[in-house]
């Protein structure tokens, strides 16, 4: 008994062999895409004979910023400003945690509580860093209602759209209002130019000056609001998709249904099945049927 209490110590859950470990990595989409846009517009100026001190104007830069922000702060409660703030990272890094991991998750899972029944799982959620499948988890060893345990979780996956939305709205509502705050530091140097119209070479280098605030409030608006409210949503949905695969996985343990099955609902949710058939491949899940041999219809025929 000692033995068999040690060698129970020593085996790794299912849980945490196959739980993706949280952490993320650049999304060189994005990088890519603002270092691109970048490098076409300072390279356009550059080929014209113009110089980057040309459009590097602190003035216009504050006039701009500020003049967004407070924009942003009167149409946006505080609150969801700043967790769009927080949310920032996340145009900049992508989640390191895949579908294909996830669903190799879920299997492990149905395996144990198919041999070992459903509350054998109850030490498995302590290795889940994902706290969606965590809580689902809990609520099915406990023994909830199977239509409860749905009820619940659609609606955690409501409310993460409704929080994901308002904070992609943050980063919308500022690229509508910094192309016109632009406009508004445009206007506002060239009235200072039309007070010098005696030295005609001034006015000049100021209306150049002058309009620097509109391509701020233009470049600042396409280049990077509008996308990053736009990324945001995506991520949304990404993150909608795999809570909805995580709940008709949990939903198909309760249910008792063999991994095989699992697997081939969960499947849908991959955007690289070949992924997952290849894993499948190297090992099938505990309890999966073995594939017939060629001895075995010739053994019943005889």
């Amino acid at each position: 008994m000692a033995e068999t209490a040690q060698m129970q110590k020593k085996e790794p859950s299912a849980a945490s062999k196959a739980t993706p470990k949280p952490g993320s990595r650049p999304d060189y989409a994005t990088l890519g895409g603002i270092g691109l846009a970048l490098a076409g517009i300072l390279g356009g100026l550059l080929l014209e004979k113009g110089s980057i001190q040309d459009v590097a104007q602190g003035t216009a830069f504050m006039i701009v910023m500020g003049g967004t922000l407070g924009a942003v702060l009167v149409t946006t409660p505080l609150p969801i400003v700043l967790r769009a703030f927080k949310r920032l990272g996340s145009i900049f890094f992508e989640s390191a945690d895949s579908t294909s991991a996830a669903i190799e998750t879920l299997i492990q899972l149905a395996a144990k509580a198919r041999k070992n029944g459903i509350v054998s799982l109850e030490t498995e959620s302590d290795a889940i860093t994902d706290p969606f499948l965590r809580k689902a988890l809990n609520m099915a060893v406990d023994g909830t209602d199977l239509q409860e345990i749905r009820k619940l979780m659609e609606n955690d996956i409501s409310l993460s759209e409704y929080f994901a939305e308002a904070e992609a709205r943050v980063w919308e509502a500022a690229g509508g209002y910094a192309p016109t705050i632009g406009i508004i530091g445009a206007v506002m140097g060239l009235i200072q130019v039309m007070k010098h119209l005696e030295d005609i070479k001034e006015v000049g280098h100021g209306i150049a000056v002058a309009f620097v605030a509109t391509v701020y409030g233009v470049g600042s608006a396409n280049i990077f609001f509008l996308p990053a409210a736009n990324k945001l949503k995506s991520r949304m949905r990404e993150a909608t998709l795999m809570m909805d695969m995580t709940l008709e996985g949990v939903v198909g343990i309760v249910e008792g249904l063999h991994p095989t099955l699992i697997r081939l609902k969960l499947e849908a949710y991959n955007p690289h099945p070949a992924k997952v058939g290849k894993s499948r491949k190297a090992r099938a899940p505990e309890g999966a049927p073995k594939p017939k041999t060629a001895a075995q219809p010739a053994a019943a025929q005889i």
